[in-house]
């Protein structure tokens, strides 16, 4: 099991763009064309099945919103950072 980060500890390491909500860290991602963003969200479903760590998205027309936190550690752990970095390189 992974350590749950302190909120100190989140904030220092929160990647550009994120944001800390509750338990979650959060981003909306935005996009020219509601196809952009489908495409971004399948990449971002294969990108977390490879790592088993899997996001909650909810996709809109013209962006989509991603979160994550670790359910089986109950918070925010150094695999939710390291996914977060990860999605910013692929935009």
């Amino acid at each position: 099991m992974a350590d749950v980060l302190s909120t100190d500890e989140i904030q220092e390491q929160l990647p550009e763009g994120w944001s800390l909500d509750g338990d979650e860290i959060v981003r909306t991602f935005e996009f020219d064309d509601y196809m952009k963003g489908v495409n971004f969200a399948q990449l971002t479903g294969e990108i977390a099945e490879a790592q088993f760590h899997h996001p909650t998205m909810i996709i809109r027309y013209k962006e989509v919103e991603v979160r994550f936190t670790s359910h089986e550690e109950g918070g925010i752990t150094e695999k939710d950072i390291e996914m977060a970095q990860f999605l910013n390189r692929e935009v």
